[in-house]
């Protein structure tokens, strides 16, 4: 498994893709009309060879209008896992009790979204494409948009609990990783639980391209981006 994409829903979508522009120099790729369904507009952003979504609803009864009417305001909504066997990830799924709200079953590429009250923290996605390299929520031509100036890999997402600990036991059990200090590694990338009020995506981190840029951060759409 290994962490490809990280979501963040945002009232605001072409004001927040101008800062992310700005800040990390990086630009969309696809613009997807399938989310219609969803009641969304969206635009998937390419970092290296994992990716950025920025999604804003259109409708007050979309899922992710709920969701940001809860949290009041801006901030991370999804994280994507790459998955090496989706059928074992599902079966583990039904024994686990954890619902499926959505499921996608295409030539390239098969994902299943899982409902956020059975894993806590935030939306879940595991996505198996096909070939490995490949990322069809990104569009076809994602690789001509990669832009690696200021960073180069979506490498890390923190997603805060008033019981971090419960929240990452729950993930591990899940991904059918193991737990450390309240963190599951993956292959590459990184999922981080630390202590905050309510349940969110609160974090993501980016590998720095320019290495003396480390450190940096920024808050982006209700969410805080950092160069690590």
């Amino acid at each position: 498994m290994r962490l490809r994409q990280g979501v963040l829903v945002a009232e605001d979508l072409e004001g927040t893709l101008a800062e992310l522009g700005e800040a990390f120099g990086i630009e969309p790729g696809y613009r997807d009309p399938g989310v219609k369904v969803f009641g969304l507009v969206n635009a998937v952003l390419p970092v290296g060879d994992t990716f950025l979504e920025v999604v804003s609803p259109t409708t007050d009864d979309a899922p992710a209008a709920r969701y940001r009417a809860r949290r009041g305001g801006d901030g991370g909504y999804m994280v994507m896992v790459q998955s090496d066997d989706l059928p074992a990830d599902r079966a583990r799924m039904e024994a686990l009790g954890v619902r499926i709200v959505w499921t996608g079953e295409l030539d390239d590429i098969a994902g299943v979204h899982l409902h956020p009250k059975d894993t806590g923290g935030a939306l879940l996605s595991l996505d198996q494409p096909v070939p490995p390299e490949s990322w069809r929520w990104a569009g076809p031509d994602w690789r001509s948009h990669v832009r690696t100036d200021v960073v180069r890999s979506l490498a890390a997402v923190e997603i805060a609990s008033p019981h971090p600990e419960r929240l990452a036991a729950r993930w591990g059990e899940v991904l059918d990783r193991p737990v450390h200090d309240d963190s599951i590694a993956l292959d590459p990338g990184c999922i981080r639980f630390v202590p905050g009020p309510g349940e969110r995506l609160c974090a993501l981190d980016f590998e720095a391209t320019d290495r003396a840029r480390a450190g940096e951060a920024r808050i982006i759409a209700g969410a805080t981006m950092r160069l690590v």
